[in-house]
């Protein structure tokens, strides 16, 4: 590559700054005297910064694609062996390249949330620009001046270091871009509710315009973390796919957030409730992707210490953060008058209560994973010692409250707004009560003993069972007003009802990711064994043989393969090949499982060390897991079925010119 084009990308980036500063300026410019040339110049500065940074971006990604060792972020993430494909997944593979990728990400949903909302939402539109303008200068002042991925090298190197072996996966291709996604999708609501606060109108016309953008937005959260816990499963070798590391409770933050946020905005919506509640979810929600952003790129989870590496940028973020935190609660506290509501819940047996019932839980939920990610950082910051809070801590706590957000999440969509008749009530819960009751008696016939194994599985059943009611009673009255079968009173009650199907579709989804999650969190079965070949271990019905250890190589590691046979009733059925794997660029070793899948659940072989002509293996039987995956899919095609929703999902303002923008 020539010197020159890397040179354009800096000089992209750095112009993009730039402008992102003068679109902010601009565009509360334009509220002195009504001056719509400033809003029009500010709106064209942010498509500017989109267009730069998507320039920017496809620069670094060709210099990876050509191996351009010139560039010092290229030379340290890549090498001339390293596969196509992970040339350009390393990209945003390390610090540098991840924050080009948030940058790029707000770039492009800032132009798209303004030429979206241009003409709808006029008198709002300086102070959204001028919002998301901001941030975007604060991420791109540390690109361009502590974090540049186009900063080079001289002289030139032979070849680079390679990238890290655990990221030589194609999970890297989804996971990282996805998840930022959802991080980036949460600073269009806050910017929305930036100006609605500044302008005091905070009614329902921001909560509207903005409830696709969290759904998105939470779709895209959701979607990431599940792209990591399927990628830590296959790739990591420990049976599990969710560990509670700090990185992983980085996105589950916001996550939590924003759920609360996505469900309690349809009470401001429709009861104009909640209005200071939910101004507050939006800033917390923004804020948590913001910690999630400086817990990983700051290297602080893997020590305070790190800041003593390169205080500069880990101070700057922290910065920043304290920056926004200031101004997002400053605005709540300065306008916390005007956001009171102008109900209040009527009764218990209401929707509104269960919104806020839930909202509590998981409000309670997330403040529990940000005490635990960041205490142990606290010890260390005051005394030194390191400490750790794990899985035993974290289950302990969350998994009753998570429970409790199940019940909820079943017993919500079939309570109508104001009050419900107790009588009718319990004639709606009827049919759940007694699938609980069912899944109570059957996981007792198990042997299930422990109360939390027990009130997991009858929460499941009770939800499913109360999700899939409500799906048939909304076909059913379909069928009784269009007087047509099942068939098309399905059909119709999905095409013109979005939102509540696609809604309870997204329960039902969020219900087997539970039912996956607790029958292979509960009742996994997992042996190490030491095996020589011709030898076999029993697992679940299955006889697991070694049958050899085999060499193997690939583009730039070389390793070795175990070839297990797997038999059931003698008979071979399948062959599992489990690897090991060397890099020597960067003297790393990982390994490869071997996963088997079927409905009932997943076997699954971890290759470890060889021992005296023994290989030392990990086997597990991890039931129903196939529902995490299943159900994210299901969450998908809900999200995607309420996504697409024509005009419900917001509702239109009287259009007005940007000359407007100054009349109020």
């Amino acid at each position: 590559m020539d010197f020159p084009l890397i040179r354009l990308g800096g000089l992209a980036i750095a112009t993009a700054l730039a402008l992102s500063l003068a679109a902010a300026g601009l565009a509360l410019a334009s509220r002195q005297g009504r001056d719509a040339a400033r809003l029009v110049a500010a709106r064209n500065a942010v498509l500017a910064v989109a267009a730069l940074l998507s320039f920017g971006m496809a620069i670094l990604i060709h210099a990876f694609v050509i191996s351009d060792f010139s560039v010092a972020y290229v030379a340290q993430n890549s090498n001339l062996s390293l596969p196509v494909l992970y040339k350009i997944t390393a990209t945003w593979g390390a610090h540098e390249g991840s924050l080009l990728l948030w940058a790029w990400y707000l770039g492009v949903l800032s132009a798209a949330a303004v030429l979206i909302h241009w003409r709808d939402h006029p008198l709002s539109m300086p102070w959204i620009i001028a919002t998301l303008a901001l941030v975007q200068a604060g991420f791109l002042a540390l690109i361009v001046f502590l974090s540049n991925p186009f900063a080079t090298l001289a002289p030139l190197p032979p070849d680079g270091r390679d990238l890290n072996p655990l990221l030589q996966d194609p999970g890297l291709a989804f996971h990282p871009p996805v998840l930022y996604l959802g991080y980036v999708g949460f600073a269009v609501p806050f910017a929305f509710a930036v100006a609605a606060m500044m302008r005091a109108h905070v009614g329902t016309e921001w909560v509207s315009a903005v409830r696709r953008w969290v759904l998105f937005a939470w779709t895209a959260l959701t979607s990431g973390i599940i792209f990591g816990g399927y990628w830590a499963y296959y790739e990591l070798g420990w049976g599990g796919y969710w560990a509670w590391d700090p990185v992983e409770n980085a996105s589950l933050m916001p996550w939590l957030a924003g759920t609360a946020l996505m469900h309690s905005m349809m009470a401001q919506d429709r009861r104009h409730m909640f209005r200071l509640w939910n101004a507050f979810l939006v800033v917390a929600t923004f804020l948590l992707t913001l910690l999630g952003t400086f817990l990983v790129r700051s290297g602080v989870l893997t020590s305070v210490h790190a800041f003593a590496t390169d205080p500069a940028r880990g101070g700057y973020i922290l910065a920043f953060m304290v920056v926004a935190m200031g101004a997002g609660f400053g605005l709540l506290i300065w306008r916390a008058e005007s956001l009171e509501s102008d109900a209040g819940v009527e009764s218990p047996l209401s929707r509104e209560a269960g919104l806020l019932a839930n909202n509590v839980l998981l409000m309670i939920a997330a403040l529990i994973v940000v005490i635990g990610t960041l205490f142990p950082l606290a010890v260390e910051l005051a005394t030194g010692d390191k400490i750790s809070v794990g899985a035993p801590y974290f289950n302990h706590v969350m998994v009753p409250l998570m429970l409790g957000v199940m019940v909820l999440m079943a017993l919500g969509p079939s309570v109508p707004w104001r009050a419900m008749p107790g009588d009718r009530f319990t004639r709606i819960m009827r049919l759940p009560g007694a699938a609980a009751l069912v899944a109570l008696a059957a996981g007792l016939a198990m042997g299930a003993r422990d109360a939390t194994t027990l009130a997991a599985m009858t929460i499941i059943a009770f939800a499913a069972t109360a999700t899939l009611a409500d799906i048939g009673r909304a076909i059913a009255a379909r069928a009784r007003v269009g007087g047509t079968g099942w068939g098309r009173a399905a059909l119709a009650a999905t095409l013109q009802g979005r939102r509540r199907m696609g809604g309870l579709i997204v329960h039902f989804g969020m219900v087997l990711i539970g039912a996956g999650m607790i029958g292979s969190g509960l009742f996994q079965q997992a042996q190490t064994v030491h095996l020589r070949p011709g030898e076999a271990a029993a697992i679940h019905g299955y006889e697991v043989r070694l049958d050899g250890v085999e060499d193997t190589t690939g583009p730039n590691w070389q390793g070795k393969l175990a070839r297990f046979s797997i038999l059931r009733d003698g008979a071979v059925v399948d062959t599992m090949l489990p690897e090991q794997r060397f890099y020597e660029l960067r003297g790393m070793a990982t390994t490869e499982t071997a996963i088997r899948s079927e409905l009932a659940g997943d076997l699954y072989i971890f290759f470890g060390d060889e021992d005296a002509g023994a290989v030392v293996a990990q086997i597990y039987w991890n039931p129903l897991i196939g529902l995490v995956w299943l159900g994210w899919m299901v969450v998908l095609a809900g999200s995607f079925l309420s996504l697409t929703e024509a005009g419900a999902l917001r509702r239109r303002v009287p259009r007005a010119q940007p000359s407007e923008v100054a009349a109020e």
